[in-house]
């Protein structure tokens, strides 16, 4: 089960008479639409997946998925929330135990942050693909939801790579800097969900992280 989605809510609800609420059926139901959206875009695209596709992934009905969202692509929107969401977790996780080992390096931070994220696409390909490829199929909001995405990883570069000893301090412009990498993080990532060749992103890591360390001469006296 992907995190960040209850395991027990994703499950089909049981058969005949249960004890759960009506706020739980809910968040049961709309789990289920977003990972039958996410699944069905993943496999046949975005504009090639209709409302029916995720029904019938989702066993729920057409009546209830207009009660929880309005439209194909709201549903869409809401699934790259659930998948950015993912990440970010995976992200605040390994950060949260990283802050208790003060021995670990700037540069090591950055890799294990990084590992992290590649290791989270390579696990989730479904999500993958949803937040990486077919997000800039579903049009300009989702769109802008990505660019969000990539802001927040872009903050957290700056937020643990600048000042004194980081892998940013010596840049002119660290913003800047970070959004270079975090573009050619991207860049690199999505090109080899896209080809299905998703297995290949934790090769990655090693060039990715050369690139970043190189960035501590940006700026620096010769």
């Amino acid at each position: 089960m992907v995190q960040g989605v209850d395991s027990t809510r994703a499950r089909p609800l049981p058969r005949g008479p249960h004890r759960l609420t009506r706020e739980e059926v809910e968040r049961s139901q709309r789990d289920r639409l977003l990972m039958a959206a996410a699944d069905a875009v993943a496999e046949r695209g975005y504009v090639a997946t209709s409302v029916e596709d995720i029904l019938r992934r989702a066993g729920v009905s057409r009546t209830t998925f207009y009660q929880l969202f309005d439209s194909k692509s709201d549903c869409f929107l809401a699934a790259c929330s659930m998948a950015a969401e993912v990440v970010a977790t995976v992200m605040a996780n390994e950060l949260a135990h990283l802050e208790g080992n003060h021995a670990a390096t700037p540069a090591e931070r950055l890799d294990r942050l990084l590992t992290a994220y590649l290791q989270t696409l390579v696990d989730h390909p479904a999500l993958a693909r949803v937040f990486l490829v077919e997000v800039y199929a579903a049009g300009t909001a989702a769109i802008q939801q990505r660019r969000a995405s990539l802001d927040q990883f872009v903050d957290l570069l700056v937020a643990t790579q600048h000042g004194p000893g980081g892998l940013l301090g010596a840049a002119p412009d660290p913003r800047f800097a970070a959004e270079v990498f975090v573009g050619a993080v991207s860049s690199m990532v999505t090109n080899l969900v896209g080809v299905g060749e998703i297995d290949r992103i934790v090769e990655l890591r090693e060039p990715l992280m050369d690139l970043a360390t190189q960035l501590i001469a940006v700026g620096e006296p010769t």
